[in-house]
């Protein structure tokens, strides 16, 4: 039996479990954008709405997640996967009803994974679809195949671009690399993007219809518009002082910002629920079908 089918059985012994996190999966094309920014940032505003969130920090190597909040983890999902620790023991707590997981290098290893640990990552990954009301999954930056293979595995896609050329180019091809792969259904994502830094509303709009012209016309993808994100400089200043910019200045623009951003998703939250992929767990399905 391959994990593809080990984990077919399982989630057979799970259905009955109807409730299922919100996941969006941030990513971007190129590095510092502000990706993990946006993801804790986000995060945090929905735990203001009273949103149980969990952020999973798929950015491998990285500690970007912990060192805006100020938290360092004691353990990581690959501590869970390999070392017998409990999903309560890897989400450290954070602000405003916020946990986090590191991810360690756990999602890298999923294809060597034994009987027991699909087990144990499938039972998790119910676990928190009953606990979490969304998750978001903060990813690496670029083309790498953990990114691809996260983002393809979503129904929600938070697409992060600044309006530097190299921004708008490496976003882009991230966007070519998903609409090539056989895995990827159209129908089944929802791709949203965010203009960070832009100077006004003008300027992020701008960003996205031209990134939008191309995508529609060579890759017959089509986007969302979410809004921007204000070019602040109390931003840098929060992350100096590892506090999410939304608590350390409330009332800064780029909190405003994220606010605005928060209930824009959660509004939008009726137009995914019926999407098929829904969950961690149909994430982790989806992404075993892949790697069968």
């Amino acid at each position: 039996m391959d994990q593809a089918e080990q984990l077919r059985n399982i989630i057979k012994q799970q259905n009955k479990k109807k409730h299922m996190a919100r996941v969006i999966t941030v990513t971007s094309g190129k590095g510092g954008v502000g990706k993990s920014n946006i993801s804790v940032n986000l995060a945090i505003q929905l735990g203001k709405m009273n949103k149980k969130v969990v952020i999973l920090d798929a950015d491998f190597g990285l500690a970007n997640v912990e060192i805006m909040l100020g938290i360092r983890p004691k353990y990581n999902l690959a501590d869970m996967m390999f070392h017998g620790k409990g999903l309560n023991e890897i989400i450290s707590s954070g602000p405003e009803n916020v946990g986090f997981i590191s991810g360690g290098s756990g999602l890298r290893e999923l294809t060597n994974l034994n009987h027991d640990q699909v087990q144990n990552l499938v039972r998790m990954m119910y676990e928190l679809d009953q606990i979490a009301d969304v998750v978001i999954i903060d990813t690496g930056a670029g083309i790498s195949n953990t990114v691809i293979d996260l983002v393809l595995s979503s129904s929600e896609v938070l697409l992060v671009a600044t309006p530097e050329p190299t921004s708008i180019t490496d976003a882009y091809a991230l966007l070519k690399t998903l609409c090539r792969h056989p895995e990827f259904y159209r129908n089944e994502t929802k791709i949203q993007m965010v203009a960070n830094r832009a100077h006004s509303y003008e300027e992020g709009k701008e960003l996205f219809n031209k990134l939008d012209a191309v995508v529609e016309k060579f890759l017959n993808i089509q986007m969302a518009y979410l809004g921007y994100i204000p070019y602040d400089d109390k931003l840098p200043k929060s992350v100096m002082q590892q506090q999410p910019v939304t608590l350390a200045y409330p009332n800064s623009a780029s909190a405003r910002a994220m606010l605005e951003l928060a209930m824009l998703i959660e509004n939008g939250a009726d137009a995914v629920e019926n999407r098929k992929i829904r969950g961690l767990s149909g994430i982790l399905t989806k992404m075993f079908h892949g790697n069968r």
